[in-house]
């Protein structure tokens, strides 16, 4: 019988401080990273307790969902987003836990600072107030969202209670065609899989299709397996993680990043792992991929048209039939051409340079729609210094874009960035639920910042293939 083991097993049997008597396991918090939203209440309730954190070398914060990203003087605008954005800079300076500033210009989306500052590490159980935290694992850890009474936890004793979860190892073999991105894999395999098909799961990532992507690309697939119902998404490490690592302000220096190396190495899935489950699909099968619906499953390629009721079980056609009462669509319809008022590129999903680069080198030259209010939106204020060095925020501007600030903006309604009544919007972000955008009317379409900017120059939903082929 095999004996290997999955990196999940690893790195959860090196982080468990006891077993309880509930058959879960008291896991040890390597990371913890806290935002201005689920953060003050914890806070608050450690004051109520006369509780100390714990821990606070390992705390990390930053202000992003609530921060506006066209005026940021302050105080902000919204007396609420000010009161919350004070709580974090009081409880940070209270307690001793590094702020990534936005007057020091360190500010930036949670899941994108983590990364960016090589505070995010193989081998490593992370945990965030908020759902996406999954994102980190690109760099083979365990991470994961947590509520707010968790957030309190591991203030306050750097652990948490945690079941052990089945891990299933999903393979991308082969390659994707050209125009085919990140995105459109975890859209793919939301559609596949169900946005329930991952409850009680940590997906492993892995294949030709993933070995070959970027670390950018890789944190865009692990960062919606919340989506898929999984409550971690991870890669294992390999040379282009330790490269991406090398150099960073947290990462470790000279001498102690080869050590450091040598346990990442050792907590890659053995050969030999067993898992709960493995789903094999194959690259060349993905194509642009659109959502129709009011979840990130309810998609389909460019080319394809919204499915049939009946092609659903009983179980699923009332959710279903609200989907298409929501959106407006009817089965059978294409969604090429369907027109769209708002485009967004940004979100701890698609807001990295890498998406900028891209996003830049095929918009060059042309021009937005009139209709459409255009959004381009850096994840950090450290990646929107890097695009305006690289000049990409002038054919962005050119091209009739707006650049924004930092911040999570039109991913979510905590910020001015909303949509309006029933405006139909393009989005790089990672949810299209109801209401997500600001509008309990307005509408979602989530694809590639690809195909955002192909939707943002034709004025409706294109194939970023077709449009960009000259």
């Amino acid at each position: 019988m095999s004996s290997g083991k999955s990196l999940y097993e690893k790195v959860f049997d090196k982080h468990v401080v006891k077993k309880l008597p509930s058959g879960q396991y008291q896991l040890f918090i390597g990371l913890h990273l806290i935002h201005e939203v689920t953060s003050p209440q914890a806070f608050g309730m450690l004051r109520d307790q006369k509780l100390k954190v714990r821990f606070p070398e390992r705390t990390f914060a930053t202000p992003d969902h609530i921060v506006p990203t066209s005026d940021q003087s302050r105080p902000f605008k919204d007396a609420m987003s000010e009161e919350m954005m004070c709580h974090l800079e009081n409880n940070c300076a209270e307690n001793d836990i590094k702020l990534f500033d936005m007057k020091k210009g360190e500010q930036g989306v949670v899941h994108i600072i983590g990364p960016e500052n090589g505070l995010t590490q193989p081998g490593m159980v992370i945990s965030c107030g908020d759902s996406h935290t999954s994102t980190h694992g690109a760099f083979g850890s365990i991470a994961f969202g947590i509520g707010t009474s968790q957030v309190r936890d591991v203030l306050a004793t750097q652990t948490l209670a945690m079941a052990k979860l089945k891990v299933r190892k999903i393979e991308i073999n082969g390659s994707l065609n050209p125009g085919v991105y990140a995105k459109d894999v975890i859209l793919y395999i939301i559609n596949q899989l169900g946005v329930n098909g991952g409850v009680g799961y940590a997906y492993e990532f892995s294949g030709d299709v993933i070995t070959n992507m970027s670390m950018e690309e890789r944190m865009t697939v692990c960062n919606m397996s919340i989506e898929g119902g999984a409550r971690v998404g991870y890669i294992n490490p390999d040379e282009k993680t330790f490269d991406y690592l090398k150099g960073k302000l947290y990462s470790p220096t000279s001498e102690e990043f080869d050590k450091a190396k040598e346990f990442w190495q050792s907590i890659s899935s053995d050969e030999d792992a067993e898992y709960n489950d493995v789903i094999v699909f194959q690259g060349d099968a993905i194509e642009p991929m659109v959502t129709w619906g009011i979840t990130p499953a309810q998609s389909i390629g460019i080319k394809g048209s919204i499915p049939a009721l009946d092609s659903f079980n009983d179980d699923e056609r009332p959710l279903i039939k609200e989907a298409f009462e929501y959106m407006g669509f009817d089965e059978g319809q294409e969604i090429e051409s369907t027109k769209v008022d708002v485009c967004f590129i940004g979100s701890c999903t698609n807001g990295r340079l890498s998406d900028f680069k891209e996003v830049a080198r095929l918009v060059k030259g042309r021009h937005v729609a009139d209709h459409v209010q255009a959004l381009i939106v850096p994840g950090s204020q450290k990646i929107k210094v890097e695009a305006e060095k690289l000049g990409l925020d002038k054919i962005f501007i050119e091209a009739g874009f707006e650049w924004r600030e930092a911040g999570c903006s039109m991913c979510l309604a905590m910020n001015p960035d909303k949509l309006k009544g029933n405006q139909v919007s393009a989005s790089s972000s990672n949810r299209n639920f109801k209401g997500r955008q600001g509008s309990p009317t307005g509408r979602t379409l989530l694809m590639s910042p690809a195909m955002v900017a192909a939707a943002a120059i034709c004025g409706g939903v294109a194939d970023c293939r077709e449009v960009f082929a000259n």
